[in-house]
């Protein structure tokens, strides 16, 4: 059990009695649990795709076919343990990214205040908690309510108050107040038994996914509607259908994309590991395809366009009964000491000009966003004061002298902050926030890329027109009371006067739409909006909870590394359109090759050993394809079910009737059964080779270099696949002319559709 150090309510540890609890109780986290290679092997030994292969493997060792069914279980193996390899990979990249993204605490040490990852938390450390925090480790609250949302540990998301003295527990939410806290447990010791991770491994499936499970469920389709003319037409010749059941259970495997979803895992966690590299975490693997799709990026102003580091420009004083430097003396007295808000830093760097510091408080209450302020209660010239600091409108409505107030204070500056005392309202602070020096560069090189950009603040709407032309965004500025249904979002440069509630709104209207939105924010209030959205982005500034609810967190301030997101977006939508558009066409090209071999020839015109090898080759360059080089293109993508299929049906067709062809000569020629097979399956292999070459690109294909893994996982298919056709290894042996002769049919049929297709883009 942790040994508590003493301390009293208000002081913390010194840095050795820190340094000493953290050698003896170790850092505040508990070690992700370590991938298992054996468990993920036979998991996927027990899943639908598995259970077909071993079903015909059962009925292969029963017909006494031993060579067959060695090939079935090579086949059956390599499926699980490839999956399990590329799991292992994907889990490490997002286990040494979640590394990255320890929460950062202020702590009281040595009598000062400092920010500390949460890993660096030990028993006894005092630290301040502010709404939108998630709490690092299991503590004691000293002196103030706090509103929780104890989902996490508890299932219940309704919020739980939290008074004085009461213990809370790490990885919960912070959803409203300020409070010291001491910690009590940390890492394996507290309640939830681990430290809040960010890293979420399990998004919701993206548009692709979803595509591709449509591709899924048609080619499954296609195998049952084959399967049954298969069956029809061995029934009405009185044919050996036992004899066929273990074929047709490999057309299934054959078919069904068992590499899938190994392919998404190594495309996407190629990706993350790149943008890890370029400071982006990602901690939903689906955002970074739908970042491909994305057309509409709601950015805020404060903090993303904006440093966030306001200044104050102008102070007026509105009584004649204190001076301008009790005024702001007394201001800087309102401030929150423990967590220091960009405008208290920007109050009391103007009270510094002037060698004005806080007073001691009696009282301190820190900003509330319900009712707008923050209040203290001081000893000034022998009287006791009470002060608000916050909203001019939220003072302005309370204030007993609001009748005194000369009307026509000149907001346009920007940020207003009023200051109160006993009630009467007596200065306001005037702050501006200029658009930072890269934001006009990084927001015209997001809108290149086909992004209508819109800009979200709650500023009025003469500062935001002013903000949104010096940062170059087209359209009208309207404020949000203004909208209508009518109004299309599409067109605005921005939105004025929008409340943290109403970026929700907008980003749903706009999704229900039919738009792909992203969303900045680095909010409490910004986490849901984070979360509804296709690309929820948390900048480098942003609070725990809008990190955790975001797809991706930047690490560095501003708005340049969003191209990068994009550019990581097209890499996966092309690898992956190569691997459907490859998988449709050569699944097609198989399954109507064999049925119409069948019904006009009375076989099957490829061995169940051919096919077993076709499977496993074809997924082998599919694994690999997460690697291959891209072009990126400068619009959103589309994921177009339809578009992709006519694709598909052009590559399938030709193919298809070529090799029709091809095997209608073979049976003239007089070759056996053993050698047409051994034919087709060479015609098959370097076909779906020189397809993957030709989608992967719009241009000839000759023209494009793949990545190196790519070309060699394509050079060792074709070279292992000639080995075993001359050398009749597992298949029937065919001589190296006839080979030869594939070779130089399918390069001649892959020119033919290139040149085809240059052709039509070109009259297109």
């Amino acid at each position: 059990m942790m040994k508590v150090p003493e301390l009293s309510n208000q002081t913390g540890l010194t840095d050795q009695q820190a340094a000493q609890q953290l050698l003896q109780d170790g850092p505040n986290e508990v070690p992700l649990a370590k991938f298992n290679f054996w468990q993920a092997v036979a998991k996927r030994l027990w899943e639908p795709s598995a259970w077909i292969l071993e079903a015909a493997l059962i009925l292969e060792i029963i017909l006494g076919k031993e060579i067959q069914a060695g090939f079935i279980l090579l086949m059956l193996l390599f499926a699980a343990i490839d999956g399990a390899i590329q799991a292992g990979r994907a889990n490490h990249v997002l286990q040494s990214l979640s590394q990255k993204l320890s929460p950062i605490v202020a702590v009281k040490r040595s009598d000062k205040w400092r920010q500390f990852a949460a890993k660096t938390l030990v028993v006894g450390d005092l630290i301040s908690l502010k709404r939108g925090d998630i709490v690092p480790a299991d503590g004691e609250i000293l002196n103030a309510q706090l509103s929780l949302n104890e989902s996490s540990i508890t299932g219940e998301s309704a919020p739980v108050t939290a008074d004085v003295g009461q213990t809370i527990y790490a990885g919960t939410e912070v959803l409203n107040g300020t409070a010291l806290v001491r910690v009590t447990k940390t890492g394996a010791a507290s309640r939830s038994g681990k430290t809040v991770n960010l890293i979420n491994q399990s998004g919701a499936p993206g548009h692709l996914q979803k595509l591709l499970g449509q591709v899924i469920r048609y080619l499954a389709m296609l195998d049952t509607i084959l399967a049954v003319i298969l069956i029809i037409a061995s029934l009405i010749r009185q044919e050996n259908i036992i004899g066929m059941l273990p074929f047709l259970a490999m057309l299934f495997i054959a078919t069904i994309p068992i590499a899938m979803p190994s392919s998404f895992a190594v495309a996407n966690s190629v990706e993350a590991k790149v943008l890890s590299h370029q400071q982006v975490l990602v901690s939903d693997l689906t955002g970074i395809q739908e970042a491909a799709n994305l057309n509409i990026l709601l950015v805020d102003k404060t903090g993303t366009i904006t440093a966030d580091q306001p200044t104050v420009v102008n102070f007026q004083t509105l009584t004649d009964h204190f001076t301008t430097a009790a005024l702001t003396q007394l201001a800087t007295s309102a401030t929150d000491q423990h967590n220091l808000s960009v405008v208290d830093q920007a109050i009391l760097a103007y009270a510094a000009q002037s060698n004005s510091s806080p007073l001691a408080t009696q009282q301190f209450t820190p900003f509330n966003p319900s009712n707008g302020y923050s209040s203290a209660v001081v000893q000034f010239n022998n009287a006791e004061l009470k002060i608000k600091l916050g909203s001019y409108s939220h003072l302005l409505a309370v204030a007993t002298n609001k009748d005194t107030i000369t009307p026509g204070l000149n907001f346009s500056s920007g940020h207003s902050v009023a200051l109160m005392v006993n009630q009467a309202l007596v200065g306001v602070f005037f702050l501006a926030d200029q658009p930072r020096a890269d934001s006009a560069a990084s927001l015209a090189a997001i809108q290149q890329r086909g992004v209508k950009v819109i800009m979200l603040t709650g500023d009025n709407h003469k500062t935001a027109t002013a903000i949104a032309q010096q940062i170059g965004l087209t359209g009208e500025v309207v404020a949000y009371d203004q909208l209508t249904t009518q109004t299309d979002l599409t067109h605005l440069a921005g939105i004025a006067n929008v409340v943290p509630e109403n970026k929700l709104t907008i980003t749903k209207r706009l999704q229900d739409a039919g738009y792909i939105v992203g969303v900045t924010g680095d909010g409490v209030n910004d986490a849901p909006a984070l979360k509804q959205a296709d690309v929820g982005i948390a900048m480098a500034n942003a609070v725990d909870l809008a990190k955790r609810s975001a797809r991706m967190i930047l690490l560095t301030p501003g708005l340049s590394s969003i191209t990068k997101i994009l550019d990581s977006g097209h890499r996966v939508y092309q690898r992956m359109m190569t691997w459907t558009i490859t998988k449709l066409s050569r699944t097609a090209e198989l399954t109507l090759l064999l049925t119409i071999g069948y019904l006009a020839w009375h076989f099957i015109p490829l061995s169940l050993n051919a096919m077993i090898l076709v499977a496993i080759l074809n997924d082998c360059v599919t694994l690999v394809l997460g690697t291959d080089n891209t072009t990126i293109s400068d619009h959103p993508e589309n994921w177009n079910l339809a578009k992709l299929s006519r694709t598909a049906i052009i590559y399938a067709g030709s193919w298809t009737l070529v090799g029709f062809l091809f095997l209608a000569e073979l049976n003239q020629l007089g070759l056996s059964v053993g050698e047409i097979s051994t034919a087709l399956y060479c015609y098959l292999i370097f076909s779906a080779m020189l397809t993957i070459l030709m989608t992967r690109t719009q241009h000839p294909f000759w023209r494009s270099r793949p990545s190196r893994a790519v070309l060699i996982a394509i050079g060792l298919n074709c070279l292992l696949t000639i080995i075993l056709a001359i050398a009749g290894w597992g298949i029937a042996a065919i001589s190296w002319q006839l080979v030869s002769l594939i070779i130089i049919l399918t390069l001649f049929v892959a020119v033919m559709i290139t040149g085809w297709q240059s052709w039509q883009r070109r009259g297109n």
